[in-house]
């Protein structure tokens, strides 16, 4: 009994994921129909308290009343309250079974329909009661076909036994009541309203699950159903997805369809190929890569449910000098593992490092997105640089000559642990060109000297080395720059407890990853006119 009890199960959940075509699985499928259900009851609830209101309100004012008002308005009253029931105790509350979801939309729909009939055939002395019945019972089917996901067959069926009641009172009319058409022509024209208004609903539902079932394949991916937006960069889109068997929530990036050519087609390739040879844990994960039938590129990587440094500056101020070491010390084992493969990442910034929670461990750094490339062009002679990066982390000798080096990320990953202690980037500055500039001939203000929190001196002087305009004066490697770091004085402005209770508060105000949209830009900047900024 056991085996064929699971056997059913599985054969229901099988129907469910057929009519139910959007939902990713059973669970999802039986979720959506509840929810759905719970919107349709909530809306047939209050249409039946306008339409009683209404009717009453008439009957008064205008001095009708049928022979069985009372129990006209008492039904109505009693089918109030089941549908109250149904919308605020059943579906609202607590999980119900496919089965008992399947259960309560067929009793719904001759709850409606029952009271429809019975109305009409209390009300025989007031001829347009019928056709008010038949009317309203083809607004709550039509208007479950609109709400409640549903397979053609399903939708007939329910829409079948909405009519039933109502074809019996229209009978009861036809016979044993005086009405302004002949008995059989009343009861012809119910028939065939009915009839159609059957036809009308199974097909809306047959086109509403064929455009959700479009949508849903639109949106997968390989083994990866995507499911929202959580972030875009200047080359693709990143999705939270799920695996289809493995139902592990990942992050899906896509290659936008208007950024297709050669070269974009080229960086997407090497960003992933450069992110699947790193296994450091401080490096983003990557799942898979691929290509939709369609002909989209993606990569699936790990899903980080954190929020990057740059939000985390814009939302929570500049942060302890703790917790900033720690984080950068964690970016650097990242970067080193990258330069010893001979890779540089080229766009290290806050919107890259992504902090969250690893195993019960806070704040843990993952570096993203190895997407970048540099290129040379000459053009009738004058020296044309085009930098790939976000101008405000840019080092100056990749704007001067071109060269990219281990350094560029160290000088990078300076600029964020400046803006992660002061709130502020290095430079005041209105246009992305202005900051290409400053990289190059002006030094930056000290933290200590536009801080909010204190800076330590050590600390200070190892941010300030990070910025040298000569990348030999920077730190020799991202391992010399992680043991500067560790041997800065500890402060005791953050420590476990309090990453731990920070996590447990971002927890309960977010039910979503936080991530900005900082993009990575292309500029073509003439070397040439920019090296005197007043040219």
């Amino acid at each position: 009994m056991t085996v064929v009890a699971a056997r059913s199960r599985r054969l229901v959940a099988q129907r469910s994921r057929v009519a139910f075509g959007t939902a990713q699985n059973d669970e999802e499928a039986r979720a959506y129909l509840q929810q759905r259900l719970n919107v349709y009851a909530k809306t047939m609830f209050w249409a039946f308290v306008t339409l009683i209101v209404f009717i009453a309100f008439s009957y008064r004012v205008y001095a009708i009343e049928p022979r069985y008002y009372e129990l006209v308005f008492g039904g109505s009253s009693v089918l109030l309250g089941v549908m109250a029931f149904i919308w605020r105790v059943l579906l609202a509350r607590g999980a119900m079974s496919m089965e008992g979801l399947y259960r309560i939309d067929l009793l719904f729909a001759i709850a409606i329909g029952g009271a429809f009939g019975a109305s009409a055939a209390l009300q025989f002395d007031v001829r347009p009661a019928g056709y008010t019945s038949l009317l309203f019972a083809s607004f709550a089917v039509f208007t479950r076909a609109l709400l409640v996901p549903s397979s053609t067959r399903r939708t007939a069926a329910v829409a079948t036994a909405t009519f039933i009641p109502i074809l019996l009172g229209a009978a009861y009319l036809a016979v044993w009541s005086v009405q302004d058409l002949p008995g059989s022509m009343l009861f012809g024209g119910a028939l065939t309203f009915c009839l159609v208004a059957i036809v009308i609903a199974a097909n809306g539902s047959r086109i509403i699950y064929d455009l959700s079932k479009k949508v849903t394949e639109a949106m997968q991916l390989g083994q990866y159903t995507l499911d929202r937006r959580i972030g875009s960069g200047g080359m693709g889109e990143v999705y939270h997805a799920r695996h289809a068997l493995l139902r592990r929530p990942t992050a899906v990036k896509l290659l936008l369809p208007d950024r297709v050519g050669v070269e974009n087609l080229d960086r997407f390739e090497r960003e992933v190929q450069h992110m699947s040879q790193l296994t450091h844990p401080n490096t983003v994960a990557v799942y898979d890569y691929g290509r939709s039938p369609d002909g989209r590129l993606y990569y699936a990587m790990e899903y980080l449910a954190g929020i990057d440094l740059q939000v985390l500056v814009e939302v929570h101020g500049p942060q302890p000098a703790n917790r900033v070491v720690q984080i950068l010390v964690q970016v650097c084992g990242a970067l080193q593992e990258a330069h010893d493969a001979g890779l540089i990442h080229r766009d290290i910034k806050p919107a890259n490092i992504i902090l969250c929670e690893r195993g019960g461990v806070p704040d843990v750094a993952k570096v993203v997105d190895f997407g970048l490339v540099k290129e040379v062009t000459n053009d009738t002679g004058a020296s044309k640089q085009i930098v790939l990066g976000t101008p405000a982390y840019i080092a100056p000798e990749t704007i001067t000559n071109g060269t990219v080096g281990p350094g560029v990320d160290l000088y990078a990953l300076g600029a964020v642990g400046y803006y992660l202690l002061t709130g502020r980037k290095l430079f005041d500055c209105k246009t992305d060109t202005d900051y290409l500039v400053q990289h190059v001939i002006t030094v930056p203000k000290r933290p200590s000297e536009v801080a909010t929190v204190h800076v330590p001196i050590e600390l200070e002087a190892i941010i300030m080395k990070c910025l040298a305009k000569q990348p030999a004066d920077r730190h020799a490697s991202a391992r010399e720059l992680a043991e500067a770091l560790e041997a800065v004085p500890r402060l005791r402005d953050w420590n476990r407890a309090e990453a731990e209770r920070w996590w447990r508060e971002f927890r309960e105000r977010a039910t979503t990853p936080v991530a900005s949209d900082s993009a990575t830009i292309t500029m073509q900047i003439d070397l040439v006119h920019r090296a005197d900024p007043h040219a």
